[in-house]
Formats: C-alpha cells, structure tokens, sequence
C-alpha cells in the first residue's frame, strides 16, 4: 500500500505543512496548484522536494476558494467543473515537465472531493474532466461500499482509479467518512495505528457502531502539518515496511 499527503499548500508569506519533514517518508504528494492553496513558487519547490525524493506527482486541484481553504462547496456547471480541472492540472503538469517529472493522477481537494463522493452530476463531471484531459491520468477517491459502481463508470470512460482509504478517520457502516463535528471522528496514536494494521492485515476497518467493513484501498492518506502527524507518519511507513517483509 502506497502512502499519499496533501502538499505544497503554502501560499505567498503564508506556510501550511512541513512539506521537507514528511516527504521522505511517502510515496505520493497530492500538490495543490493554487485555487484553494499554493502559488507557482509554492509547486516549483514541492516539485523539487518531491523529484529529490522519489516521491510521485499528482495534482491535487480544488473549487477556486482561497478564502475558505477550497473547503465550502460551490454550485459550479458541468463544463466549469471540467475547465476548472483542467486549468489546475494543466498548471501543474507543465510545471512538473519543466523538471524533468511526469504527472501520475489527480486528487480532487476538500469540498469538491466529498462533491465528488456524493453528488452524481459532480462525480459524472470529474470523470468527463480525466477523460478528456490530453494524457491519461488516474483519478484517486475515496475507497468506500460503492467502489465496485464508480470503477466500473470510470472503465467506460477508459479512466483508471486508485482508491485510498484514510489512517486517522473513523467510518460510517456505508463506508464513509465520519463528520468532523461527530465525537470520535478523528482518531488519534495507538487507534490510527490499529487501523492501518487491520487494513493491511484484514483489508478492513471498524466502523464508529463497530461492524467490520472491507475496503479495497491502492493508498492510504496521511498528513504532515504538524510535528506530531510527521512523526505518526513515521510510524506508519515503519508498519508498512514491515508488513511488507
């Protein structure tokens, strides 16, 4: 199992994360390209950061809200959904071809990823959006009881998925992510670590009732803005390495 975080959402004299500490240790870096974080120094140095490391590219595009993070959902049309996408990837993937690096998949952020999940018109929309862009690109979601319907929607539009599943985040029984605003919802130390090994162990989690819930999941995501995420982060690829012995 791969291992993802959201990266380079520093904006301007603004800095978010710890980019530098936490990209050793993953696999792939979700990089914002500046319509809810990051500007173009921002994605040059998360670039560079990521190609010095190995680490793979996605692009990590959002609603265009600085403001609110790119967490407050928008009423956007079907073509701007698309165009919105496009814009952002484009953005990037010229970027990362100025470095010598290659664009792997694309990682809707915040608002338009639950958009995504749970508004057909949306999902329809980002699917029409990776399927018309100039190169194939995989399209990362949420790992969920519907993984089965959205893989196979996706194959009719030759578009190939990479489904994560999340390591400090409590599920619903439908496979969903418990809300923020619900006690328990993020889990914290020794829990996220028992969590990452049941998935790993059993390709399943406990949902928040306690029923056993199984997911098929190609990465699991994980953050890096504060001192003690970096160091769980450390802990889980420690867990996967030695799963992997």
């Amino acid at each position: 199992m791969q291992l993802n975080c959201d990266l380079g959402e520093s904006y301007g004299s603004w800095t978010m994360g710890l980019d530098s500490q936490v990209m050793p240790y993953i696999d792939q870096a979700n990089i914002a390209c500046g319509f809810h974080a990051g500007d173009p120094d921002v994605m040059q140095r998360t670039l560079q950061l990521a190609k010095q490391h190995g680490v793979a590219i996605g692009a990590h595009p959002a609603y265009p809200d600085l403001t609110g993070f790119g967490r407050r959902s928008m009423q956007c049309s079907h073509n701007e959904i698309i165009n919105l996408l496009h814009y952002q990837i484009a953005a990037l993937d010229g970027m990362a071809q100025c470095q010598g690096l290659s664009l792997s998949y694309v990682k809707p952020h915040g608002a338009l990823y639950n958009d995504m999940m749970s508004k057909p018109a949306v999902w329809q929309a980002v699917l029409q959006a990776m399927a018309s862009y100039h190169k194939p690109l995989k399209l990362m979601l949420l790992a969920d009881s519907n993984s089965h319907n959205h893989q196979q929607q996706a194959a009719t539009l030759g578009v190939a998925l990479l489904f994560e599943a999340f390591a400090d985040r409590r599920y619903t029984d439908e496979g969903k992510l418990t809300a923020r605003s619900e006690s328990g919802a993020v889990l914290h130390g020794h829990d996220v670590l028992a969590q990452v090994s049941q998935l790993l162990n059993d390709g399943s989690v406990t949902t928040a009732s306690g029923q056993r819930l199984a997911l098929r999941a190609d990465t699991l995501c994980v953050h890096g803005d504060n001192p003690g995420a970096v160091a769980q982060v450390v802990q889980i690829r420690q867990l996967l390495s030695s799963n992997a012995v």
